[in-house]
């Protein structure tokens, strides 16, 4: 590599930052978690919902949450007598559906997710939640596991 090329590329990384990066992918390297956060990029659930879409049972699934938070990947909030979960923010939403789409591209044929942008349209539709009160948080719709694109 010479020195120009050296020049034009991105800065390096701080250590610090690196190791937050790995901790993110290491969050993704378990299948069950990527399944949870997977059925998150579509709404808010309950962890018996989730462990219901997972196949596990729903203190396994609570633990895989636990580590999910510790890495704010995910935030929960009280409702009455159940815990809720959803993303930590539009980045990990990005993350997990950008990871989701690479993946389809090792399979055979044209990725699910190239179509049409009547489709697309068509898959942005009720994913809002009015119900949740946050500034702070994007509920745009997005494409998630109940509509995938």
């Amino acid at each position: 590599m010479n020195a120009d090329t050296v020049a034009t590329c991105r800065r390096r990384l701080p250590d610090d930052q690196v190791d937050l990066v790995v901790g993110v992918f290491r969050m993704l390297s378990d299948s069950t978690r990527v399944q949870i956060l997977w059925a998150l990029t579509g709404r808010e659930l309950s962890v018996n919902d989730l462990a219901e879409h997972v196949g596990k049972p729903a203190p396994s699934v609570s633990q895989h949450l636990a580590k999910l938070r510790m890495s704010r990947l995910v935030r929960s909030r009280k409702e009455g007598t159940q815990v809720i979960y959803r993303l930590e923010n539009e980045h990990v939403r990005q993350l997990v559906t950008d990871a989701v789409f690479n993946a389809e591209h090792a399979g055979p044929g044209i990725p699910g997710h190239h179509r049409t942008s009547e489709d697309l349209r068509s898959l942005h539709q009720g994913f809002d939640d009015p119900g949740f009160d946050d500034p702070g948080f994007d509920a745009a719709p997005k494409r998630g596991p109940e509509n995938p694109a």
